[in-house]
């Protein structure tokens, strides 16, 4: 279940910020299985082109993961594993939208010290 999210995710973040593991690709796409030929958000996670794009894709396989658990019955014998994932799969959209904010802040901090450079040392 969640396990599908977080090797989805992986896949997106090899393809967005540029590592190349083929044995850690092969591994994750097992992971997946044919859950992967489907359209959405699953297949998204992998085929993103931004890390925008990546969270908005999480954040719609959280969604259905929540929906899912939901509709599980109390009594399911594997209600306390559900659980822990999706309370692992919150905590590490938490964290993918706290990494994102920060590398949009360092984006604006290099325009900003950029400016400040020519502060310094005006164009001519």
């Amino acid at each position: 279940m969640a396990c599908r999210e977080l090797a989805a995710l992986r896949l997106g973040l090899m393809r967005t910020i540029g590592i190349e593991d083929e044995a850690e690709r092969q591994h994750e796409l097992a992971e997946l299985g044919d859950s992967i030929t489907q359209q959405g958000p699953l297949r998204g996670m992998t085929e993103a082109a931004s890390l925008e794009g990546l969270k908005s894709y999480y954040d719609q396989a959280v969604s259905k993961l929540e929906e899912t658990i939901a509709a599980k019955s109390p009594d399911d014998p594997k209600m306390g594993y559900y659980r822990t994932l999706l309370v692992t799969t919150k905590k590490v959209e938490l964290d993918l939208s706290n990494q994102i904010d920060s590398l949009t802040r360092l984006y604006r901090d290099l325009d900003q010290i950029h400016d400040f450079i020519h502060e310094i040392y005006p164009a001519k």
